[in-house]
């Protein structure tokens, strides 16, 4: 078994070599983005090892799916932004529905602002509460590869909240990822609202599993 993870460990290692290669060949990166795109495969491989593996995997909870290997675009450094969180001076308690058609009620919190190609786009951060009365916050959306190239729902960002008024959050893309409910219909995830969507083709992140 010690032999086998090695193995892998081996396997991805190259792996996360080669898309390196390939990702950067033709396109003039400095050497921090190049170490950026480096660090995402190394978060995507890791990630891989997590669905395939761990017990908490909606794969593992599944009787209809066989975990292969999760979709993504190419690591594109041109969609990671920085901005403060715009809260609103009003934070308005809004419905939103699950997948299984569940009523939900989030606090819509604030926003990030983000330029790209000359135009400015905003996407709204939501505080909601968990099964267990825990407090999260969460940024989801739709764009104009929804339905076709990505998951027909929406993407999800993580959020972190810092206290500090004056803190600069990355907004990466990169990392937008699909809920649970795109493998496994066992799972209801949140359901982007109209004001979610951003016009634009959000070429970065995670794509359709199939």
């Amino acid at each position: 078994m010690k032999k086998s993870n090695n193995f892998s460990k081996y396997i991805s290692s190259i792996i996360i070599f080669i898309s390196l290669i390939f990702t950067s060949c033709g396109k003039n990166y400095s050497d921090a983005e190049i170490l950026y795109v480096k660090e995402i495969e190394k978060f995507r491989a890791e990630k891989n090892e997590y669905f395939r593996n761990d017990p908490g995997s909606p794969f593992n909870n599944s009787k209809s799916e066989t975990f292969t290997s999760l979709n993504y675009f190419e690591p594109d450094p041109r969609f990671v932004f920085k901005s403060k969180l715009h809260e609103y001076s009003v934070k308005d308690t809004v419905k939103i529905f699950g997948t299984k058609g569940e009523e939900r009620k989030v606090v819509r919190f604030g926003y990030l602002k983000f330029n790209y190609k000359d135009r400015e786009y905003k996407v709204n951060v939501y505080e909601g509460m968990t099964a267990y009365s825990e407090k999260y916050y969460a940024i989801w959306f739709t764009d104009k590869t929804t339905n076709d190239e990505t998951y027909g729902v929406g993407r999800y960002i993580d959020f972190d909240l810092n206290n500090d008024k004056d803190y600069l959050y990355t907004l990466d893309f990169n990392k937008s990822y699909n809920p649970y409910c795109a493998y496994n219909s066992e799972y209801s995830c949140a359901i982007p609202t109209k004001e979610d969507y951003l016009d634009l083709e959000i070429t970065a992140g995670e794509k359709k599993y199939h």
